[in-house]
C-alpha cells in the first residue's frame, strides 16, 4: 500500500484553552440578557438616589437664595434672638409672642437689637414692667424710631401724632441699654411692639 491508498484522517483545529470547561466543556458564562438586566439594576440603584440628591441640592439651594433674598430686604431674621442676646439689650419678649423677628447690629462703638412681636395686651404691660418702665410712659402719637432706623429693616411706622401710636424712650442706668420703644395699637387685643436697643460699650 502506498501513502496515497491511506485512508485520510480528519484534520482537527486546536482549540481555544479559553473556549472550553473542565472536560472541555463550554464555560458557565451569564447570558447577553442577564448582563442587561443586571447593568439596568445598577445604575436604577445610582441613579435614582443621585437624582433625589441633585434635586434636593436645588431645592435647598433654591430655598436659601429666597431667605437671602428677604433677610437682604428687610434685614430682619424670623424668629427670636437668643436668651443671652435677649438678656444683654434687655429686650423680654412675652411668652406666646407672635410675628417675632429681630436684627442685630455691631460695631466697636456701639451695638443695636432691633425686635418686633405682637403680644396681647396683658403681654404689653408685662414687657414694660419687665424693663422697668410701664404703659403710662408710652406718650399716645409719638414714634420714637427715626425713620431711618425704621427703614434698615423694612419698618412702616407710623407717622407721629397718629392715634392709633404710642411710644417711649427708655434709658436704664450706664452701662445698660437705651431702647427706643414704639408701639402700634390698632388692634388694642394684640398690640404690635417695635423696639430698637442701644448698648455702648
Amino acid at each position: 500500500m502506498t501513502m496515497d491508498d491511506r485512508p485520510a484522517v480528519p484534520r482537527q483545529t486546536p482549540s481555544d484553552p479559553g473556549d472550553a470547561g473542565e472536560g472541555g466543556q463550554p464555560p458557565n458564562r451569564p447570558s447577553t440578557r442577564r448582563r442587561i438586566l443586571t447593568l439596568l439594576i445598577v445604575v436604577l440603584l445610582i441613579g435614582i438616589p443621585a437624582g433625589y440628591l441633585a434635586i434636593s441640592a436645588e431645592q435647598s439651594r433654591d430655598s436659601g437664595r429666597d431667605k437671602e433674598g428677604k433677610a437682604a430686604a428687610t434685614g430682619l431674621t424670623e424668629g427670636w434672638p437668643s436668651k443671652v442676646t435677649r438678656r444683654i439689650y434687655d429686650v423680654p419678649i412675652p411668652p406666646y409672642s407672635a410675628e417675632v423677628a429681630y436684627y442685630e447690629t455691631n460695631s466697636w462703638k456701639i451695638s443695636k437689637l432691633y425686635v418686633q412681636f405682637v403680644t396681647s395686651d396683658e403681654g404689653l404691660d408685662r414687657f414694660l414692667g419687665r424693663i422697668g418702665t410701664s404703659r403710662a410712659a408710652l406718650d399716645p402719637g409719638r414714634v420714637t424710631i427715626s425713620a431711618r432706623e425704621a427703614a434698615a429693616v423694612g419698618w412702616n411706622l407710623g407717622p407721629s401724632g397718629a392715634a392709633d401710636w404710642a411710644g417711649t424712650v427708655h434709658k436704664h442706668p450706664e452701662p445698660q441699654p437705651l431702647q427706643d420703644i414704639t408701639v402700634d395699637l390698632s388692634n388694642k387685643a394684640h398690640p404690635k411692639v417695635y423696639v430698637v436697643s442701644t448698648v455702648t460699650p
